[in-house]
């Protein structure tokens, strides 16, 4: 195959998965509202689980053996070892790392938490100010029986 076959198969190829203007067509019944962005409380909720459970492990776990490594990194310090400081400085870095770690965690369960519960109270306050009811009382619709009214001249008339 020439470079022109190949260049133009791949040319087809790519013309044939883009789409300008446009957003790809979902199934109406996907959403009971055909709401086009729509987020789980199920899969928000699994994520923030998992990082619940990420960071209470951590917590409990990430440290269990600083005691004894910087016990141990002081204990070869003070014998005249040099591996005493980088055991202590290793501790001391793994300590901070687990620090940000369990932080992380928290955060992305905490965030969750607060997105599922301000996107719950952003919807019923849409809900609650848009609605059809609302929307109508902002025009002026006239009654289809009543007759324009035109002001009267004031003043002589040229």
């Amino acid at each position: 195959m020439s470079f022109e076959e190949e260049w133009a198969d791949l040319k087809a190829a790519a013309a044939a998965r883009m789409q300008l203007n446009g957003a790809p067509t979902r199934d109406p019944g996907t959403t009971p509202t055909g709401a086009d962005l729509v987020v789980h409380d199920d899969e928000l909720g699994k994520i923030g689980h998992f990082a619940y459970r990420l960071h209470n492990n951590l917590k409990a776990d990430g440290k269990h053996a600083q005691t004894t490594t910087k016990a141990a990194g002081t204990s070869l310090t003070a014998d005249g070892f040099e591996m005493g400081k980088a055991l202590t400085s290793a501790s001391t870095a793994w300590a901070k790392q687990v620090g940000m770690l369990v932080d992380a965690c928290a955060h992305i369960s905490n965030h969750l938490d607060y997105t599922k519960a301000s996107k719950k109270k952003d919807d019923d306050w849409a809900a609650t100010q848009v609605s059809a009811t609302k929307i109508s009382d902002c025009y002026d619709v006239p009654d289809e029986n009543a007759r324009p009214s035109v002001p009267k001249p004031q003043g002589p008339i040229m």
